[in-house]
């Protein structure tokens, strides 16, 4: 069974934070708290935590991964931003979105589309998550909880303790949070393409 940790969801104990780094760091699946619902993540080096995560989602090749992100510097690292790319990214980031964009050589390749080289990044607006973020010093390899046959990320960690608790290393217990996840926006093309409408508004991208 998971560990899980009471973590303030607006003032994260560091304490907290730098145990679930270290958790990270050996190579552990974590549960944690973003401004869409709860998430996913491990290291983007490990491909064992990645094929852990994968089954719980029950995901293929053509899924978009999650790189999230501590900034859009860190953010243009891992993908090909044009200027006009990069003018959305500046006017929507922070917030509760994921963007579809070419990877570059930084990505490992087993973390892009298959078919199309693409990889979703985002910044998130939560204190735990960038927390997090800030400790590690490096992108999270991330992806909503939206566990199989449901449209809605995971939002009780009571919930997430009973149905996955056994898949998981560590569960950062933020409270109950909105079901709703990113709205996904793909950058890859001359015109912004909105995906999926979700948190965030799609009407910049319209």
């Amino acid at each position: 069974m998971s560990q899980r940790f009471h973590i303030h969801p607006d003032n994260p104990q560091p304490r907290l934070i730098n145990q679930a780094v270290d958790y990270l760091n050996k190579g552990s699946v974590i549960v944690y708290p973003t401004d869409s619902g709860y998430a996913l993540g491990c290291r983007l080096e490990d491909k064992n935590a990645m094929e852990r995560i994968c089954r719980i989602r029950q995901l293929d090749g053509n899924h978009n991964f999650t790189l999230m992100c501590r900034d859009l510097s860190e953010l243009s690292v891992y993908s090909q931003v044009d200027n006009s790319a990069f003018r959305l990214l500046k006017n929507n980031t922070p917030g509760q979105y994921t963007f579809i964009l070419k990877a570059t050589k930084e990505v490992p390749r087993r973390l892009m589309n298959e078919k199309r080289k693409t990889i979703g990044l985002r910044v998130p607006e939560h204190p735990v998550a960038l927390a997090l973020l800030e400790r590690l010093n490096e992108p999270l390899m991330s992806t909503s909880l939206i566990l199989p046959g449901n449209d809605f990320t995971e939002s009780d960690p009571e919930d997430i303790q009973h149905s996955i608790g056994k898949l998981v290393d560590l569960i950062l217990d933020g409270g109950t949070l909105g079901q709703q996840p990113t709205t996904v926006v793909d950058l890859t093309d001359d015109a912004p393409a909105v995906v999926r409408v979700g948190a965030g508004d799609p009407n910049p991208f319209r």
